[in-house]
């Protein structure tokens, strides 16, 4: 949606995550870092919290 790069599965699932579920247009997980103000260590750290959780959106 921003940068025009390739999206991955976790891509999308993370921008559902934390953006809006029902979304159809993304945000790269770099794009988004940038969007919340956040390096994107700390947003692979949440996505892997919610992974060992068993959240669907990021398998």
């Amino acid at each position: 949606m921003k940068c025009g790069k390739e999206l991955t599965q976790l891509d999308r699932g993370a921008y559902r995550k934390f953006v809006n579920r029902g979304s159809t247009s993304f945000l790269c997980k770099s794009c988004l870092a940038e969007k919340f103000g956040i390096e994107e260590c700390v947003l692979d750290e949440k996505i892997e919290h919610f992974r060992k959780q068993g959240c669907t959106l990021f398998i």
